[in-house]
């Protein structure tokens, strides 16, 4: 057993009966979601799942997990997923699965946010290894784009082998990259307020617990 799927074990550990579960999006995700899975079928623990992508959703249906839409929540008791670098604040960035704008709304409706991680996405500041994603209408992205110039952000479309990336939601993704020294609790305003943004990978203010798994323990950050 690897650190990601010890840290997802120790977390599906602690979901309760009658909790409603917000499912992340990626690998460690993907094992808290086989982890929950299993106490659901071998426990019989009774809880209801709403997921923060079609990946995620098709995932939970096949393996069994009874799910509700987005639609039809207020708040969920807990939401559990990984982030791509977490400071030493808890301010994560997130991004390279591109589900912003679920995976944002579903943070801010827990009551608790639970973010999974491996020592690798231990970082002193935001942007340190990824450019911050940025979801931007299609047909305002040279807008979006010259606005997060005015600000310092060298922003470009993020491609696949074959074209632009389009996210599940229908936006263009814009990766930019700014100054190291760039303070992360301005750029966060800064960003949403510009028109034209969907979503951004910074979440600021979201986080309740961080679970680090590293060489077979969980260290646990409030």
């Amino acid at each position: 057993m690897n650190d990601k799927q010890r840290v997802a074990e120790h977390a599906a550990q602690k979901i309760e009966n009658g909790m409603l579960v917000g499912l992340g999006t990626g690998s460690t995700a993907n094992y808290f979601i086989e982890a929950l899975a299993r106490r659901h079928q071998q426990e019989s623990l009774q809880i209801q799942v709403v997921a923060s992508s079609v990946v995620s959703t098709i995932k939970a249906q096949q393996l069994g997990l009874p799910l509700r839409s987005m639609e039809h929540i207020t708040e969920l008791d807990v939401y559990v997923d990984g982030a791509d670098e977490v400071a030493p604040d808890s301010t994560l960035l997130k991004g390279r699965g591109s589900d912003l704008v679920r995976e944002k709304l579903l943070a801010k409706a827990a009551k608790a946010f639970w973010v999974l991680i491996d020592p690798s996405k231990k970082v002193e500041r935001i942007g340190q290894h990824f450019p911050i994603a940025i979801e931007a209408m299609p047909f305002a992205w040279q807008l979006v784009q010259r606005s997060l110039a005015d600000i310092g952000g060298d922003a470009k479309l993020r491609h696949t082998g074959d074209g632009l990336f389009v996210t599940s939601y229908g936006s263009l993704v814009l990766d930019t990259v700014f100054d190291p020294a760039t303070d992360v609790e301005q750029l966060n305003g800064r960003l949403n307020a510009i028109p034209g943004i969907v979503e951004h990978g910074i979440f600021a203010g979201l986080a309740t617990a961080v679970f680090c798994g590293e060489n077979g323990r969980i260290e646990e950050r409030q």
